[in-house]
C-alpha cells in the first residue's frame, strides 16, 4: 500500500520480481508437464521430411554416388548430394569454414553427411536414404597425436589456407597457444618439491535430451523461414545465407524450443540442409535427428590428454608449473581455437605462479568433431591441476585444502597471461566455507529397517550391504572464464518498448537471446521490471528480426544481454521521464531537481515520492528504442608469449566430494558435491542454485561414466545411444549442497558474474580425488571405470 509522506505526497511501491529475487520460470510448469512445445513438435500441414546420408567409415575417398534408386521411390520429392548445392559457397564454420555442407570426393569422419533426402514420410525419407549408393575406398585414420604429426602422416585437410596454418608445427595441428612467464626451467631448479603426472581426459558428449530438430518453410519473396533450436541464431544465418546463395534479410530465424545444448549447438547441424531442401521442394521442410543420429550430429568435448609438473617450496609455496595439453579436435575446427586458448590461459588454476610453461594444442584427426561444451577447455586443464595440487600437498604433507588456500590468487594477482584479476577473487574464501559445510553422516545407507541398498554403490543391483565399501573425500576449485575472449567483438542487442496496454503500463523485451534452460527468461523480465517500475513483462520470442545477441555460452547471456537490456530500459526511462517533464514537470518543482524512478507503475523521487502515475505519463505513445551493449575490450593472446587481457571476466567454484567405493567390485556412488561459489550478484538466487547443480552434475557424469568411445584403429564411433552411453540419473545424482558467496564485480552490470560453467570445473576433480582418498590409487583417467578401480584395466 502507498504510504504518506510529510509533503502530502504518497511513496512507491517496489515493483515485485525485480532483480536479486527468486522468481519462477515462465516455461517451467509446461515442461514439468510435458506440454511445452520443443522443436521436434512442430507441425506443418503440406511438410515434407527431412532425412540424411551420413558415412559408415571415419576416412575414405567417395569412389561413386548413385541416386537413382532413391528418387525412384515413391514419395520422395529431392535427393541432393554436394554437385546439387545452390553455389559456389559449400563450406561453413565458426571460425574456420572447412566443414562441407556434404561430403565432396572424401569423408573426414564416421557420421559425416554425404547426401540429402526430402519425402512426405519419415520412414520413407529413411528408407530412401538407404537406397543411396555409395563406393567408399578407405584411407587409413589419423586418431592421435603421433598419427597426427608422423613425418609420414596422411594430412586432414590438405592445401589449409586458414589464419591459424601460418604458426602451427604440422598441417594436422589446428591452432597452437603457448603462455610463457618468467623462467619455469631456472624456477625448477630451486624447487624444494618437483611432481609430474600424465592426464587423460575422455570425451564427453552434451547428451541434450532434446535432439536436433527444425522446420524451414520456403516464402513467397523466395527466401526461407527457419524455426530452429540453437544457441546462436546471428551465427547460424551468417554461415548459412551465403550456402543458401540468398541475402540475409530473406533467410528469417525464429527460436524454437530447445532441450538443453550445453555448446552442442553452437554449430551448424540440420540449418542449411533443411532450407534446402525447403528451397529446392517449395514445401516446408522438418528435420528431427534420432538418438542414434544425434551423436554424429553435434561436436563433443574435446578428449585430452595433458601432462604437467609442479614444483614447491618446502614451506608450500608454489614456484612454477610446465605443462602441455594436447586436444583432439577430431577431422572440423569447430571452435577448437578458442578452445586452446581457454585451456592454455587457464591451465595454472586458481593460484599465484610467477614461473610459467604452458603448451596447448588442437590437432586434426578423423576422430568425431570436437567443439564447444560446458567450462570449454578449463575443464580439462582442471582435471589435471587439481590432481597435481593434491600430489604435491601429499609430497610436503600438507592438508589439500591449507596448501591450496596458501597459493590462492586474490584480486590483485597477475595471471600467466600477464592479466591483472580486477575483481573479487575469493578463491581461499571458497574452500573454507566448501571445507566448513557438515558433513554428511557414516553409513547412511543403514537405518533401524535395514539397509536401503539404493545408498550404496551399485545401487538396485544389490552387490553389496556395505562389505568392502570405503568412504573418500575430495576437494578441487577452478577459475573460468566469463565471456568470449581474445579480442572477439563480444556484445548483445536490446529492444524494449514501454506502453500503455489495457489500462496498465507494460514493457516488451526483444531479443535474440536463446533460450537453452539457463533461465535468460525470467532474468530479462527482472531486469525490466527493476529499471522500468513495471510489474508486466512481456518476453519476445527470440528470432533474427532484432540485432545479435550473440551465443548463449560462455557464461555470458545474464552478463552482457542482461546489460543490453539494462542499457536499453535506463534509455527507455529516460524517454519516459522527459516525456513526464514536458506534461507534468510544472505542476512539481521535484520533475527538474531530484533523481527520478521508475517505481510500481510510478514515477517517483529518490526518496520515494510520487509524482505521477506512468499510465498518465505515456498516454497513447510508446516509447521504444533498440541498443547495441559491449562490456570491455579484450586482446588476443600473443602466440609466442600468451601475454595479454584477453579475458573479461573470471568466475570461481570449489568442490567438496564425499563418495564410497566398492573397493572390491568397483563400483563408485557419489554421496555428497558441496559446492561454495560467488556469483557476484545472485539476479535470481533460485535460478543460480539450480545452474549450480546442473553444471556439478555434469561434472560427475565425466568422473565415473560418461565417455563417448572410438576405436582406435577405425575411428567409429562404438557407443552412440543412451544405452551405451550413461549418463547420471536422479538415482545417481548426490545432495548438493550450495554456498552461495555474493562479491559484486564493479565492472560488471549489477555486480554480476556469470555462473553456470565453472561448477563443471571442478566437481569432477574432486569426485576423483575422493575416490583416490578411498583407494589409495594415482587414477589420472576420466571417467574413472571399476576396471581401473579393482586392478583389471
Amino acid at each position: 500500500m502507498p504510504r504518506t509522506t510529510p509533503a502530502g505526497l504518497t511513496q512507491g511501491t517496489p515493483t515485485k520480481g525485480g532483480v536479486g529475487e527468486s522468481t519462477l520460470r515462465p516455461d517451467g510448469t509446461l515442461k514439468v508437464t510435458g506440454e511445452f512445445a520443443y522443436s521436434s513438435d512442430m507441425w506443418h500441414e503440406d511438410m515434407l521430411w527431412g532425412q540424411l546420408l551420413r558415412s559408415p567409415v571415419a576416412h575414405a575417398d567417395i569412389v561413386s554416388l548413385d541416386v537413382s534408386e532413391a528418387l525412384a521411390l515413391p514419395g520422395v520429392h529431392a535427393v541432393l548430394t554436394y554437385d546439387d548445392l545452390p553455389t559456389d559457397v559449400r563450406h561453413y564454420g565458426l571460425e574456420v569454414q572447412d566443414t562441407p555442407v556434404l561430403a565432396h570426393g572424401k569423408v573426414r569422419h564416421h557420421g559425416e553427411p554425404v547426401a540429402l533426402v526430402a519425402a512426405d514420410h519419415p520412414e520413407t525419407a529413411r528408407r530412401a536414404a538407404a537406397k543411396i549408393r555409395v563406393e567408399y575406398r578407405e584411407l587409413p585414420v589419423v586418431t592421435d597425436e603421433s598419427s597426427a604429426t608422423a613425418p609420414d602422416a596422411v594430412l586432414v585437410h590438405e592445401n589449409r589456407t586458414d589464419h591459424h596454418a601460418g604458426h602451427v608445427p604440422h598441417p594436422n595441428v589446428l591452432h597452437r597457444q603457448p603462455i610463457v612467464r618468467g623462467d619455469a626451467a631456472e624456477a625448477a631448479r630451486r624447487a624444494d618439491v618437483v611432481v609430474t603426472g600424465e592426464y587423460v581426459f575422455g570425451m564427453q558428449d552434451q547428451a541434450f535430451l532434446g535432439p536436433e530438430s527444425g522446420l524451414a518453410v520456403p516464402e513467397e519473396d523466395g527466401g526461407v523461414h527457419l524455426y530452429i533450436a540453437t544457441q546462436w541464431l546471428h551465427s547460424d544465418l551468417r554461415q548459412m545465407a551465403p550456402v543458401l546463395g540468398l541475402p540475409p534479410e530473406k533467410v528469417r530465424m525464429t527460436l524454437a524450443g530447445v532441450g538443453g545444448a550445453f555448446g552442442g549447438r553452437e554449430d551448424l547441424s540440420m540449418q542449411i540442409h533443411a532450407c534446402l531442401l525447403a528451397l529446392r521442394t517449395g514445401k516446408p521442410v522438418k528435420m528431427v535427428y534420432n538418438r542414434f543420429e544425434s551423436f554424429f550430429g553435434h561436436v563433443h568435448r574435446h578428449p585430452a590428454r595433458l601432462t604437467y609438473e609442479h614444483g614447491a617450496t618446502r614451506d608450500g609455496k608454489l614456484t612454477h608449473v610446465r605443462a602441455r595439453i594436447v586436444l583432439d579436435g577430431g577431422a572440423y575446427a569447430s571452435a577448437s581455437p578458442a578452445v586452446v586458448g581457454n585451456a592454455a590461459s587457464l591451465g595454472v588454476g586458481p593460484y599465484v605462479v610467477d614461473d610459467v610453461e604452458i603448451e596447448a594444442l588442437a590437432l586434426y584427426t578423423n576422430n568425431p568433431p570436437c567443439g564447444a561444451m560446458r567450462g570449454f577447455g578449463a575443464v580439462q586443464a582442471c582435471f589435471a591441476y587439481e590432481a597435481q595440487m593434491d600430489k604435491v600437498a601429499a609430497e610436503l604433507g600438507m592438508d589439500p585444502v591449507e596448501f591450496r588456500r596458501l597459493n590462492a590468487m586474490e584480486q590483485g594477482s597477475r595471471l600467466p597471461t600477464g592479466q591483472v584479476v580486477d575483481s573479487p577473487a575469493p578463491v581461499a574464501e571458497l574452500l573454507r566455507r566448501v571445507k566448513a559445510l557438515p558433513m554428511p553422516p557414516e553409513r547412511q545407507w543403514e537405518s533401524s529397517e535395514g539397509v536401503d541398498v539404493r545408498q550404496l554403490p551399485g545401487g538396485l543391483s544389490n552387490t553389496t550391504h556395505g562389505e568392502g565399501v570405503v568412504r573418500g573425500v575430495g576437494y578441487a576449485v577452478g577459475i573460468k572464464n566469463v565471456g568470449f575472449s581474445e579480442g572477439f567483438d563480444d556484445y548483445s542487442t536490446a529492444r524494449v518498448r514501454l506502453e500503455v496496454v489495457g489500462g496498465e503500463a507494460v514493457a516488451l523485451v526483444h531479443t535474440a537471446m536463446a533460450e537453452v534452460g539457463q533461465g535468460g527468461v525470467t532474468v530479462h523480465a527482472q531486469i525490466a521490471r527493476t529499471e522500468l517500475g513495471v510489474s508486466q513483462v512481456t518476453i519476445h520470442p527470440a528470432d533474427t528480426r532484432v540485432g545479435s545477441a550473440g551465443s548463449t555460452s560462455a557464461s555470458r547471456q545474464t552478463y552482457v544481454t542482461g546489460g543490453a537490456i539494462k542499457h536499453a530500459c535506463e534509455l527507455v526511462r529516460e524517454r519516459v521521464l522527459e516525456l513526464g517533464r514536458r506534461r507534468f514537470g510544472s505542476y512539481h518543482p521535484a520533475w527538474a531537481h531530484a533523481e527520478l524512478l521508475l517505481e510500481g507503475g510510478k514515477v517517483v523521487t529518490d526518496g520515494g515520492e510520487v509524482l505521477a502515475d506512468l499510465v498518465d505519463v505515456l498516454g497513447d505513445e510508446a516509447v521504444e528504442l533498440e541498443r547495441e551493449w559491449r562490456h570491455r575490450p579484450t586482446v588476443p593472446f600473443d602466440l609466442r608469449t600468451g601475454q595479454g587481457d584477453g579475458h573479461v571476466q573470471y568466475s570461481f567454484a570449489a568442490h567438496r566430494a564425499v563418495v564410497e567405493v566398492d573397493t572390491e567390485l568397483g563400483l563408485v556412488k557419489v554421496i555428497e558435491l558441496a559446492c561454495a561459489q560467488d556469483v557476484g550478484k545472485a539476479l535470481n538466487p533460485l535460478s543460480v542454485v539450480g545452474q549450480i547443480q546442473g553444471g556439478t552434475a555434469q561434472g560427475l557424469g565425466i568422473a565415473v561414466m560418461e565417455e563417448i568411445v572410438v576405436d582406435p584403429v577405425t575411428a567409429k564411433v562404438r557407443n552412440p545411444s543412451f544405452t551405451d552411453y550413461l549418463i547420471p540419473t536422479i538415482l545417481d545424482t548426490p545432495t548438493i549442497p550450495v554456498d552461495v558467496l555474493e562479491l559484486a564485480d564493479e565492472h560488471a552490470p549489477y555486480g554480476l558474474r556469470g555462473v553456470g560453467e565453472a561448477p563443471t570445473l571442478s566437481s569432477t576433480p574432486a569426485v576423483l580425488a575422493a575416490v583416490r582418498a578411498a583407494t589409495g590409487l594415482e587414477l589420472n583417467r576420466t571417467p574413472v571405470r571399476p576396471e581401473h578401480l579393482t586392478g583389471t584395466a
